[in-house]
Parts: structure tokens; sequence; C-alpha cells
């Protein structure tokens, strides 16, 4: 069908309830919005759906979310996994308990038993629980840090991680067949609550989740040796950290945490903020001026489903709040439990670091410094949550922390999605060690850069929108494969790696190896003096994002050598 076939149909079939023809009518006159709500299906990605609340196919409403759930629902019973049931949780975005039903509730129509929060919860719980219940899957309803209007579906798998290759396709394609909404079953909520179908879970879940935290605690005493001291603020960016982190915190003994007031309680619409993203320096202006009037000395806040961490740490020295990269309150967090496993004795035999390939070098220097197995995989956590099942599975090592450098990552391995609430934690005891040791966090940045080097790592973007824009991306990626270049500027490439063709290359002596990571087309130049420079396209946006690092001997001279490989990748595109 055309896309004002489709329009026609949502407003005329009897499927579609009056609040939704309701809503289309009120575009009648508006043809550019008919044909962006219509001109597509929301695609089920790899990631699951994401896109803005609507009506409309290409939209996240109660028929899109049903017809996906239809498909995740046909696969896992043709995998057998019907009796495992499905657990699903949701952020405070708006729609996300009514999308959270309906996927229940189309579970439930097929025989699924479903296991519904009670309430808004953190992402890396979902995953937590789907594993304790032992469900054959998951779903949370959220779209991270994406803008207000939007909202998103994320599949998980038994292992708790989110559903990588080959299933990630399997699951793909059966979304793909369920072409007619008459296909998509669902029933009444309280008919299935009798057949015992849907089952709210909360509170216990809450208490076992907490539980598994502590156990990555290494030294307890002392936290409560500087609790008086060490004063934290806390912002949830109005979304699920709010309940969890400050019970944690709490419980832990810290004393002096101060919630930001304004962005403490759920609001869809992110008043506070321009965007709910950790990663900008904007989001935390409510923050920081909470911190100056408290003289705190970490700031943090999480993102809205609470699976990604944002810090700044006083400077005592320039009386400044400094922000960190998520690369670097990633290592802060990964080097103090290398550090103080190594020094209690209790790092397991066979320990493992794990990171991705785009996140900063620091990381393999620090796990070869405490004899730490090293790993990369791809971008995206699920990769770093398949190594914790490979791990299980062929006792081939024992996971002890991983991390991405777009602020998250995960000690332990009570969840296998990053985890924002655990972060918390472990900075907070990192920073009351230093506390303990007459220093700040930003000091002890310092002491690793001077110990490892000052790595320093940027991103690049080009957002090319339309059938053009995507045309001119798989053009830029085409050159770069084909041809490319030997170095940029004074760094020299010593590989060249293409993910999508599995060839790792050496320019100097034409040898080549395979990647040893799955299929994807991501193109990475390991470079001289430490430094590489990784291009990807987007999977959820128009764009192209070129990742880069490099190491300098001073936080002036890693920044000069950030802006001139920058530069010298700009002028080969």
């Amino acid at each position: 069908m055309s896309y004002r076939e489709q329009y026609d149909f949502w407003l005329q079939d009897g499927y579609f309830d009056e609040k939704t023809k309701e809503e289309l009518r009120s575009i009648a006159g508006d043809e550019k919005e008919i044909e962006d709500r219509f001109y597509k299906e929301l695609e089920f990605g790899t990631g699951g759906l994401r896109g803005v609340i609507g009506a409309g196919t290409n939209r996240m409403n109660i028929y899109t979310v049903r017809k996906a759930t239809q498909g995740l629902a046909n696969y896992i019973i043709s995998q057998g996994g019907k009796e495992k049931g499905v657990a699903i949780a949701y952020d405070s975005r708006r729609m996300s308990p009514e999308f959270a039903d309906e996927a229940a509730l189309c579970l439930a129509a097929n025989g699924i038993k479903a296991y519904v929060f009670d309430a808004l919860r953190p992402t890396p719980e979902l995953s937590f629980a789907l594993r304790t219940l032992r469900c054959i899957s998951g779903i949370v309803i959220t779209a991270s840090h994406n803008p207000p209007e939007y909202n998103g579906y994320k599949a998980y798998w038994e292992d708790g991680a989110q559903v990588a290759a080959p299933r990630d396709k399997e699951i793909i394609d059966e979304v793909k067949k369920v072409t007619d909404y008459a296909q998509v079953k669902t029933m009444d909520k309280d008919a299935a609550i009798a057949a015992g179908l849907y089952q709210v879970i909360g509170q216990e879940i809450d208490d076992a989740y907490m539980a598994e935290l502590k156990k990555q605690i290494i030294h307890p005493e002392i936290i409560k040796e500087v609790a008086d001291d060490i004063k934290i603020v806390y912002s949830p960016f109005h979304g699920t950290g709010n309940v969890p982190v400050r019970r944690i915190l709490s419980e832990l003994g810290f004393k002096h945490v101060y919630v930001v007031p304004e962005q403490e309680l759920p609001d869809p619409d992110f008043t506070t903020l321009e965007y709910p993203n950790p990663e900008d320096p904007k989001a935390f202006t409510l923050a920081l001026a909470l911190a100056r009037e408290k003289n705190a000395d970490i700031v943090l806040a999480t993102d809205p489903d609470a699976d990604r961490l944002g810090i700044y740490a006083l400077d005592t020295k320039t009386g400044e709040y400094i922000p960190f990269t998520g690369n670097m309150s990633g290592m802060l967090i990964a080097e103090y439990i290398l550090r103080e496993r190594t020094a209690t004795g209790t790092m397991p035999a066979d320990p493992a670091l794990v990171t991705t390939i785009v996140t900063t070098n620091m990381a393999g220097a620090i796990a070869r410094d405490y004899n730490v197995k090293f790993i990369e995989v791809l971008t995206g956590f699920k990769y770093i949550g398949e190594q914790i099942k490979l791990f299980e599975r062929d006792h081939s090592a024992s996971y002890v922390f991983g991390l991405e450098e777009s602020y998250g990552c995960l000690a332990g391995t009570h969840a296998r999605d990053k985890d924002a609430v655990v972060a918390v934690m472990c900075l907070c005891e990192m920073a009351a060690w230093c506390k303990k040791n007459g220093i700040t966090v930003w000091d002890q940045m310092i002491r690793l850069y001077e110990k490892y080097g000052y790595y320093r790592e940027t991103q690049y973007a080009i957002t090319l929108k339309g059938i053009d824009g995507s045309r001119q991306i798989a053009e830029m990626m085409d050159k770069l494969r084909s041809n490319p270049p030997e170095s940029f500027g004074e760094l020299k490439v010593r590989e060249f790696r293409d993910y999508d063709r599995d060839v790792a290359r050496d320019p100097a002596t034409g040898q080549e190896r395979p990647t040893g990571l799955p299929k994807s087309n991501v193109l990475y130049f390991d470079l001289t003096n430490d430094s590489w420079c990784c291009a990807r396209p987007s999977g959820t946006e128009p764009k192209i994002k070129f990742y880069m690092g490099v190491k300098g001997n001073s936080i002036e001279d890693a920044n000069e050598k950030v802006e001139k490989l920058t530069e010298a990748l700009k002028a080969y595109l």
C-alpha cells in the first residue's frame, strides 16, 4: 500500500481505536506529515524499536509495539521457550507504562507469561530480573537519552544481554513476517491476570538486585570511615535512577548525598533539560550549581533509563569542577577494582577486562599492568555481555569489568548490560578511597595519566539525512575501504582492519589476517604512537561517526595531538 492508502486504512479499519483516528484526522491537511508517518514501517532493528510517539506505521504506538511483540512471541514459541516467560520493565517516558502493558498482553495472548514491574525501573535491573526469574527473554520500554518525543523498545535474551547475532536477525525476520495487524494477538488484562499470564513484580527483585550490587564493594570499611566527610551531588535526570541510586548509597553508609530537587521526580517532558544525556555539559547546569553550594567532592548523573553515568569532580587547586568522559570515569573504576582486588587477594584466577574497539587504549595498558586478560569487541554493550556468556560456557576467563566509551560500564555479572547504578556505587567507593588518602578524584585521574600516559579520545560525526545522505555515507565508507590512507598527518597506519570483510592488513608488508570479530560495517586504523581512528555509520541515526584516540605526554600535548588527528581526517575526507 502507498502511504496514502495506509493512512486511509488506519482511519477506516475497526482495529484502530478512536483516539488514534482523532489524531490522524487532525493532520488531514498536512500531506508531508501524513507521508512521514506512513511511508514506511518503524523498523525493528538489532536494538529493537525507537521512534517518535504518535499514530502511524512509522511511529511508536500501541499497534507498532504489539506488532513487534507478536514477532518476538512467534520467535520464542519457535525456540521452545514459551513456558519460561518474559520480563518487562519501563522508564519515565510518555506512554512507557502503556507500551509495557501492550507488550505483556500480546505475549499473554500467545500463552507466554509476562512478568511486569509495578513501576519504572532501570534497564540493568531488567537484565538482572529476567536472569533471576529464568525468563527466555526481556523487554525494556525506553528511548534512553533521546529527546522527550521519542520512545523505544529493546529486546533481551535469556542470558540477560541485548539480543546478539545470529538471533537478532532471526527475530527481525519474524517481526517482518507480521504484515497484517489482524495477525497480532492481545487479550484483556484482568483475563491475563486470572490465567496466570500477567504477574506484577517489584520489591523482591529490587532487594535481590541490591544484594548483588553490594557484592562488588571491596572496602566497605573505607566508606564508613569517610562517610561524614565525603559529599555527593546526584541527578537522575527525571528518570529511573533516583530510587535505586539513593537506596544503594544510603545502605552503604554515605551520609551526604544531595539529589538535584528540580530533576528528582519522573518527568516525561524532561522540562529542566535540553537533552537528557550525561554526555551533554548543559545537562549538568543545575547539578553543578548545587555542588558549588554544598562544596561537593563529586557530581553524578544517570540517564533516564540509568544505564549510563556522567561525572564531574572537584579540582581543589582551581576550585573548578572537571568533566570526565566515559573513558576517564571507566578507567578510574577499572584501575581501582583491579588494584584493590589484587591487593586483597579477591581477584579471580583468570580475570578479564572487556572493552569495545572504540574505547580508550588506556584500558589495555591498565589490564597489562595488572596481568589481566584484555579483550576488545565490536561497538555495543551486547557484545560485552556476550563475552560473559562465553566465559561461563567455555571456562576461558572470569569477567571482572567491562566498559564502552559512551559512558557505560558493568562491574560484576548480575546484569549483562551497562549498569549506571553499580557504576555510581563503584565510583563513590573509589572517591571514598581518594578521600581517605587525602586526594581528589581529579588527582587520581592525573596519577593514572602520569603512570600510563595521557590518553585522549574524541568523536567527529557527519549527519547526512535522506536517500542522498545514505548514498554519501556509503561513498565515504567505500573510499576509506578501497583506498585506505597510509597515514593521518604524522601518524602512520600500522594496521588497517575491515570488519565487514574480516581482514586486518599490514600496509608495510601486505600481510593479512582475520580480525577475529563478527562481520560489521566498521573500518579501523591502528596508528603509530598508540593512536587510532575508526569509521562507523550509525545504526540509529543518519550519520557517520569517526572515533579517534591519541596518547600524549601531558594534557596539553594530548589535546594538540587529537586536534591534529581530527584535522588530518577531515582533510582526507
